[in-house]
């Protein structure tokens, strides 16, 4: 019985944290951002609902500007 809870518990608490399981595996730059709200408004289907689509969306690209040093005149 207890070992039929514990399954249970864990079960749970890996569906209640997919959003930041899969921000974690996708490696998302803000993935303390998104456990946090998935932790506080998780419980709220609306939350973890934005939480899961904040996962699964890409992360914006990062522009490198690469300066040569030599001015145009």
């Amino acid at each position: 019985m207890v070992t039929l809870f514990i399954l249970v518990a864990f079960l749970f608490a890996a569906f209640y944290f997919l959003p930041t399981i899969l921000a974690y595996l996708r490696k998302k730059s803000n993935l303390v951002a998104i456990f946090v709200m998935n932790l506080l408004l998780g419980w709220l289907f609306v939350g973890w609902v934005i939480a899961l689509i904040w996962a699964l969306s890409n992360d914006s690209p990062t522009t490198i500007v690469i300066h040569s040093g030599k001015e145009d005149r």
